[in-house]
């Protein structure tokens, strides 16, 4: 669906606030080619500026809790729509001096009182990321998942490279897809990697590819599955599940030989690489709505 049919400002520029990994760039090189003006928010430590010299019309460094300062610069530039891309390395906030490197701004400061600061502290993903869509809609600026500006990267169901999965690596499958959607319902992670129905690892704060390289070291002889899926509660304006390359990359380094995603909500990267490095690889990729979904077996 083109983007002017989606909302009633397709003269006005869209903003990117981009965190790390190629999403933020692949959403901005469509809002692009669609003809947008783009207006980026690069997160301190995680965008690199040289990736959006040739696609924003405007680019500013964020801290991630100056929330005030970020709603301003949008306004400033007319954006009344933005989106949120990219991975932000959570790990980092329990780091020593985190207060210092991250101070917030008022706004920031209010917003996450309660997660940081309180007894009863609560930093889930879904809670802090929640907060960060409400308090930039109270500044006047409507966050939107990323694909809405580029729903091409929504991977489509069916097998999407390599060869089949065995009768084994479906049964792991199966397993392995329960298991990550009850995980993503307590909103700990989005991937669990299994072999023989056993559990390697699970995804927690550390993201997907630590979870794979971990599986990798407790799994010597390789040959393991990555199941990863959206939360059944998912809000599609953050964290949707991502893949790309650098998958592919860390599960050839860990031993990983099939990977499962949800088909419809999971975001593709760089789709005809990845098909060509999966099949080179002889890493099965299959993408499903449910774990019940009939899968072709191998010959």
């Amino acid at each position: 669906m083109p983007l002017e049919k989606l909302d009633d400002n397709s003269t006005k520029p869209v903003g990117v606030l981009a965190a790390w990994g190629r999403l933020p760039i692949v959403v901005a090189q469509s809002l692009r080619a669609e003809g947008r003006r783009v207006v980026c928010l690069g997160v301190r430590g995680h965008a690199r500026r040289e990736d959006y010299d040739a696609l924003a019309d405007a680019f500013y460094w964020i801290g991630p809790s100056r929330l005030g300062k970020a709603i301003r610069l949008f306004r400033r530039h007319g954006v009344l729509q933005a989106t949120m891309a990219g991975k932000f390395h959570k790990v980092r906030l329990y780091d020593p001096g985190m207060w210092l490197r991250y101070a917030p701004d008022p706004t920031g400061a209010r917003a996450f009182y309660r997660s940081f600061v309180t007894r009863s502290a609560d930093r889930r993903d879904d809670t802090l990321l929640g907060r960060i869509v409400e308090v930039f809609a109270e500044g006047g600026v409507t966050m939107r998942p990323a694909t809405d500006f580029a729903p091409e990267l929504l991977v489509r169901e069916g097998h999407v490279a390599g060869p089949a999965p065995s009768a084994a690596q479906r049964t792991d499958i199966e397993f392995g897809w329960r298991l990550a959607r009850e995980m993503g319902r307590l909103d700990v992670g989005q991937s669990v990697c299994v072999k023989g129905q056993a559990v390697l690892a699970v995804e927690a704060i550390e993201g997907t590819d630590l979870c794979i390289g971990r599986a990798g070291q407790l799994c010597r002889g390789g040959g393991f599955t990555v199941v990863k899926v959206a939360k059944p509660q998912q809000d599609m304006r953050f964290d949707v599940p991502t893949v790309g390359l650098r998958t592919l990359r860390t599960m050839r380094e860990a031993g990983g030989r099939v990977l499962a995603i949800e088909a419809d909500r999971t975001i593709l990267l760089d789709q005809d690489a990845f098909r060509r490095e999966a099949a080179r690889m002889g890493v099965t990729v299959v993408a499903l709505r449910s774990a019940a979904d009939c899968l072709p077996l191998a010959a």
